[in-house]
């Protein structure tokens, strides 16, 4: 990717990481022009909110606040990686998880 690539994806980039609908929002930016950068951080972005919610659905029936404390924390600093990540004009994946969202939704963005 070039910096004139970068640049021109990182808003969608950004807005990926706010919330799963600036998920959403981004993905239908990105529609017309199809940034690998941005395309790059809205797959990450959407693998952590589907992977928060199905997980956090599972977790909240163990109606345990010391687990329910650890799960937040976890994808807290998951999106927190991310979103720096695209502040910073990196196309990083994030820790663990971020190599099997680019391989799940390699046709998003193309």
């Amino acid at each position: 990717m070039t910096e004139k690539d970068i640049e021109a994806g990182r808003n969608n980039a950004i807005i990926s990481y706010l919330t799963i609908f600036g998920t959403i929002i981004a993905f239908y930016l990105n529609n017309e022009n199809k940034n690998k950068f941005a395309s790059f951080h809205i797959r990450q972005a959407l693998g952590l909110w589907l992977t928060f919610f199905a997980l956090g659905y599972i977790i909240g029936s163990f109606d345990s606040w010391t687990i329910s404390l650890g799960f937040y924390l976890f994808f807290a600093v998951l999106f927190i990686y991310g979103f720096t990540n695209a502040l910073g004009r990196k196309a990083q994946a994030v820790p663990l998880l971020g190599n099997l969202y680019q391989k799940i939704f390699a046709n998003l963005g193309k």
